[in-house]
């Protein structure tokens, strides 16, 4: 279910129940399971999004991210080796200037993605924005500010967490995330754009064959996309 962006300035405090703290230590503990399968094998990741805030619900996901990764059939064989499935392998970029990056669906909440080029820092700052933290942190039970699909900042509590609208706060926003001003603009633009225009989908959603490479599906899409053939020409810059 899509959440709206929620035009609200005033601060509003949100006490967990027992139930909600209980879902968020077990979604914690099937992140750090992957993040710990991970490190293993010499592979920092982050999960980002709800998990990282605390302010998760029933449908949230598990996303775990690796800012830089090895070859994808390294982290494809990790995975295979420490015994996580593989539902589906999708290839995904946003828009024609985003970077491309690989998903790995694990199950139908969990998933590891990586970029195929290499991130831009107002990329790397979309994690920041929706909150992000590290393996160390997962394990410390640390839960950090960022920003929901409504546009809430979502500072947390003891209790839980208190939450307000940052459209027309942009820079109240930048300054307790720690990113520019722009990378916050950004995200608003696109989220009430999205609210107004209905949902937008991705420039690519290429779902990968069991024979087929993160990489040589990247290779193919370069033939097809000047797009895509652009944003791999920049990263050589």
């Amino acid at each position: 279910m899509s959440r709206k962006p929620i035009l609200r300035t005033d601060q509003v405090e949100v006490a967990y129940t027992e139930e909600r703290w209980n879902l968020l230590e077990k979604m914690r503990e099937e992140a750090c399971a992957v993040m710990k399968c991970l490190r293993a094998s010499s592979i920092d990741s982050i999960v980002y999004g709800s998990i990282a805030r605390g302010d998760v619900l029933s449908h949230s996901d598990i996303d775990v991210f690796i800012p830089r990764p090895p070859a994808s059939f390294i982290v494809e064989s990790v995975l295979e080796r420490t015994g996580f499935p593989t539902l589906k392998r999708v290839l995904v970029q946003a828009t024609p200037s985003y970077a491309v990056k690989a998903c790995i669906q694990m199950n139908e909440r969990t998933s590891v993605s990586f970029p195929i080029l290499r991130l831009r820092r107002r990329e790397m700052e979309f994690y920041k924005f929706g909150g992000q933290i590290s393996l160390p942190e997962l394990r410390s039970n640390r839960r950090v500010s960022g920003v929901d699909k409504r546009l809430m900042l979502i500072e947390p509590t003891p209790r839980g967490h208190v939450e307000y609208s940052i459209v027309g706060q942009e820079g109240v926003a930048a300054s307790v995330l720690g990113i520019h001003v722009d990378a916050v603009l950004e995200r608003v633009r696109t989220l009430t754009r999205r609210d107004e225009v209905g949902r937008t989908g991705v420039f690519i959603k290429r779902e990968l064959a069991p024979d087929e490479s993160f990489e040589a599906v990247l290779s193919k899409l370069a033939d097809e996309k000047p797009a895509v053939r652009r944003r791999i020409k920049a990263q050589d810059l």
